[in-house]
């Protein structure tokens, strides 16, 4: 079978059973059984098939994913975080659009605790949210900075997708968890200058409110006593991996401890949210790991077909312009992100993109962190985007999927406007990195 026919028959099966709606994981499964019975030579490859699955998840680079999710999953379910927002709303007085700054700064500072883009939605929504369309927040300006800072959390460190990337693609994963600091920084950036000079201009977007009324230490409390401390767990697990005192899995297991810790000193921890917060830990983390389980041997039959080689093959004209390859990779990820999930995208995507970087002398770390843009592009992105519909399911019934699409196109455009910036400046995405290094 010619590589052109064999990746029509597997990349048509895919999409095929992906819009019949069959879980993501049980597709790349079916795929792999027509896919071995074809190309590995039937039951022996259908046996060496599930070897490979094994060998793919029994992998200790995965072992901070799950640390990482629990983290923001016991700050979530403990109540800890709610605290973190009131105390950030609380000092941050009369400007344009204060609850939707909140909102952006509180998001940030979650997303360095939970590296999950839909808690870290999920909570903004149900905590920032009804008050600011109580107070006559337009729709857009209340949801579209939830929205938008909710996918941060996959480029800050704790990002879990950052580490299945890593960990996938052969990338250092401290580097590229280190690599989605400034990219992060500058979204929220974005955002807020966004916020800012749009309700200056059409204050009817966002009522100047004064803010709590505390002065001095009342006002400063909360955040010393809330926000402090779960800044110094954000440090302690960035710090020991950008001064290489601990490898990711190391920093993971201690940001995971020091959030019991930080519950428990709070008088927030209980065996019931515990327990919650283990369990919704382990669904994520096993679904992750059936997706990576299923994809990683999907790809080995798309090499083995000779479907990868026959492509690159074709694509050999871009070789001698990186710089064009690189933009093509983005664009196909962007695509992708209107239609996909972000784990999919990385199955399916990685086969074909790391052999051509490292064939092209790209650097890794500043793709990895262009490609993890683009996925935070496309939670944002309609028709498909996650994050939309996780706002749908906090916001109030009075609102439909159209204002949730017309609220996040503004902050679509400003990640694909941060993203053509790091595309154009490489040197943004690898200079935190390089200290590492250094």
């Amino acid at each position: 079978m010619s590589w052109v026919a064999a990746l029509i028959l597997l990349m048509g099966l895919l999409f095929l059973l992906g819009v019949i709606g069959l879980p993501i994981a049980f597709v790349f499964f079916s795929v792999n059984i027509v896919g071995g019975a074809v190309f590995l030579g039937g039951g022996a490859g259908l046996v060496q098939m599930i070897r490979n699955s094994f060998d793919a998840v029994a992998n200790f680079s995965l072992a901070p994913i799950p640390l990482f999710i629990l983290m923001g999953e016991v700050l979530f379910h403990t109540g800890v975080a709610f605290k973190a927002i009131t105390a950030i709303e609380r000092i941050i007085h009369r400007m344009p659009g204060r609850l939707s700054v909140v909102a952006v700064i509180s998001g940030t500072l979650f997303s360095a605790l939970s590296g999950s883009t839909i808690a870290n939605t999920a909570l903004l929504g149900s905590s920032l949210m009804p008050e600011m369309l109580k107070r006559n927040y337009h729709p857009s300006m209340a949801m579209g900075p939830i929205m938008a800072v909710g996918g941060i959390a996959m480029l800050i460190p704790p990002s879990a997708l950052a580490v299945l990337l890593g960990s996938l693609s052969g990338i250092s994963i401290a580097k590229l968890l280190i690599g989605g600091i400034v990219p992060g920084l500058m979204m929220s950036g974005a955002f807020i200058a966004y916020i800012l000079i749009r309700c200056a201009l059409d204050p009817k977007l966002a009522p100047i409110d004064e803010g709590p009324k505390e002065q001095g230490w009342a006002r400063w409390r909360p955040f010393v006593v809330n926000v402090l401390p779960l800044s110094a767990i954000i440090f302690l697990v960035i710090g020991c991996m950008v001064l290489g005192w601990a490898t990711p899995t190391e920093a993971a297991g201690l940001g995971s401890v020091a959030s019991v810790i930080a519950a428990a000193a709070y008088g927030a921890l209980t065996r019931q949210n515990l327990m919650r917060s283990l369990t919704e830990t382990a669904k994520i983390s096993v679904m992750i790991l059936f997706i990576i389980a299923a994809s990683v041997t999907f790809s080995q039959i798309l090499a083995f077909s000779g479907a990868v080689n026959g492509l690159l093959d074709q694509l050999g004209g871009l070789k001698s312009s990186p710089f064009l390859l690189v933009g093509v990779m983005v664009l196909i990820l962007v695509v992708l992100g209107c239609l996909v999930d972000q784990v999919s995208m990385i199955m399916l995507t990685l086969p074909f993109f790391m052999p051509l970087a490292k064939a092209t002398g790209i650097d890794e770390i500043w793709l990895g962190v262009l490609m993890l843009i683009s996925m935070e592009l496309g939670l944002l992105t309609p028709p498909f985007g996650m994050l939309l519909f996780v706002m749908q399911g906090v916001m109030p019934k009075n609102f439909d999927l159209g204002h949730v699409y017309r609220a996040a196109l503004p902050f679509v455009g400003l990640e694909a406007l941060v993203l053509a910036i790091l595309f154009l400046f490489p040197k943004l995405a690898v200079w935190l990195p390089s200290i590492m290094t250094n």
